[in-house]
Parts: C-alpha cells; structure tokens; sequence
C-alpha cells in the first residue's frame, strides 16, 4: 500500500479545458475545482489544450471543443488514461451532431457526467465507462432572511442557452404590487441581451441587472435569496445549483435534463423551458404560500448532500486510481 502511495504522489495529472479563468464559466469553475479536489496527491495542471506536453492521464473536458487535444493524446500515448466530461453542449447538442465529438467518447477509456440524467443521453455502447461526478461547494450556514420581499437571485452570462430572455419576460409580468425582486449576476456575453437587461434595470423595479461580480459576492448573493432561479435551455450541470442548495437556499428551474438531474425527477420547483407564465405563477406562490417554500427547501436540503466536496474528491480520485491501475 505504502508504495502504491508513493507512486500515486507523482502522478501527473493534465486538465484540459475550453475556458481558463478568463472566462469565469461552468467548465472553468469544474477544472478549478478539480486541480484542489486531486491534489496533493497528485500533480495537477489546467491548461487550455494538450500539445505534447508530459503527463500521466489527461481529463478533458468538453468532448468537442477538446477533440483535437484528445486526438492527439490519444495518438501519441495508446494507453495511458484518457478521460472525456462530458458538458451540456455535448450531451444536448454535439453528440447528434459532431463527429468529433463522438470520436471522442470513443477514445477516452472513461466518460464523465455532472448529474445522474445525463446518462441516458449517452450512446448506449458507452454508458459502461460512464461514471457520473456530482459537482460541489462548501456547505455554508444558511441566512436569515427578510419575510416581506421575494429576493430572487439568477446567475448566469447574458447568452442564449442561459435563457436570460424568459427572466426579461416574466418580469414584465409582475404586477406592481408583486413584492419580489430579482438581482441578475452575469457578463453581457450577447449585445442585445445586455441592451435589455439594462434598460430593464432602469425602468422595472422587481429586476436588477448587476453585470459579472465576483465569485466570493455571488456566493453570498445566493445565500442571503429566498430562491435562485435557473432557467437554463442546455445545461450539463450547473455549479450554481450546487452552491444554491449548499447554502440552504431553494431552487426553481427549467424543466430539462441538466436541472433535473441535480434536483431529482419529483421536485416540485420546475417550471417548462421558456415558459414565462408558468414562471410568474411559480414566483407568486413562493412569496405567498409558505408550506410551499417549505418542501422546495427540505426537498433541496435532502439532495444537498450529493453536492458535498468530501463525495466529489472520492468519486474523481476513485475513477483516475482504477485507471491508473488498469495501466500500470
């Protein structure tokens, strides 16, 4: 044991990944995350793409914006390690349409997906070295929090597959006398969402467009919202889930895999893809009806524990040790 220790402390492990820190994204934060959940038994180094350089076992992420790093690996080294994570993009959308990214999944000896739904829309000659990773966060203590307002708070950049759109809309819904507020934290990644999202911000008073804010506000902005809203269109896994249920506050979401697959298929907080009205309604029995805001949070506490970095850093360093095994 004490040598199989030994030879693990010097292990090199490479992350790949589409997005570096300059992009503060969801792919960012898993390889972060990842880098401090593997060390320090291991080596680790995040990097925007693999090009020759020494390592043990890559994990890369995004099996179609990392295809060519994994071609290249996959090349150059036949049988050491190769893991694929598989993000939203590719699950909704690349795998139906790219052949780069199933050659990926056919090269990598292990897939993994952020959340349990996700298996299914793996092709079915690959879910046996599918492994599925919860994301994590620190549990923080949860906030009191005031009894007269709705504070809702959505995280996520202006673009598309975030749907920012139906926030704009449901807000237009909000009658006057509506006492909720929505706080929007995101980087104006689309021109004309920005546009909205500032003029809605001067002239609606349940919304405020905050633009990008740093990590360690947007944690507390989660923390101190009765609910984050997550109305995502394509979503592998969201960290904002994760550090929304870790904090102790509830969640109502988009009906679609990447959400349902962090909140379970019976949770009573969803709401269909693009539907605004379904939205509004859902937001107005929250600020009324406690008993409901009640079950959202207990069904939500019950799955936090899924989202712990102790699961996490086992569940990762479990499947790099088999494969390193199976190698050596």
């Amino acid at each position: 044991m004490a040598t199989l220790v030994r030879t693990l402390t010097r292990t090199l492990v490479r992350i790949v990944t589409p997005a570096l820190a300059d992009a503060n994204n969801g792919n960012w934060r898993t390889a972060h995350r990842w880098q401090t959940l593997l060390s320090p038994e291991f080596k680790v180094i995040v990097q925007g793409d693999w090009n020759g350089e020494s390592c043990d076992i890559l994990i890369a992420l995004h099996a179609r914006r990392s295809a060519a790093s994994i071609v290249r690996f996959r090349e150059s080294h036949p049988t050491k390690p190769l893991i694929v994570v598989l993000t939203g993009t590719d699950l909704y959308r690349d795998l139906t349409t790219s052949d780069e990214a199933r050659q990926s999944l056919a090269l990598a000896d292990s897939l993994i997906v952020l959340q349990e739904d996700a298996i299914q829309f793996v092709p079915l000659e690959y879910r046996k070295k599918t492994h599925v990773v919860y994301q994590s966060a620190k549990q923080l203590t949860p906030a009191i929090k005031p009894k007269r307002k709705l504070n809702c708070v959505v995280v996520g950049h202006l673009r598309d597959e975030k749907d920012p759109a139906i926030i704009f809309r449901a807000v237009e819904k909000l009658n006057v006398n509506d006492y909720i507020h929505i706080l929007h934290i995101g980087a104006p990644l689309g021109e004309s969402l920005a546009a909205t999202a500032k003029k809605l911000s001067a002239q609606n008073k349940h919304y405020h467009w905050s633009g990008a804010m740093a990590h360690g506000l947007t944690r507390a902005a989660i923390k101190h919202a009765h609910l984050l809203i997550h109305p995502s269109i394509m979503e592998g896994g969201a960290n904002v889930i994760v550090e929304a249920l870790t904090s102790g506050t509830p969640v109502i979401a988009s009906k679609m895999s990447g959400n349902v697959g962090m909140l379970g298929q019976n949770y009573e907080g969803y709401f269909p893809v693009g539907d605004e009205t379904t939205l509004v309604v859902l937001l107005k029995r929250c600020a009324d009806d406690t008993n409901f805001m009640s079950r959202l949070a207990n069904a939500c506490q019950a799955r936090a524990k899924l989202f712990l970095p102790g699961t996490e850093r086992d569940s990762l360093r479990n499947i790099v040790n088999q494969l390193l095994m199976s190698a050596n």
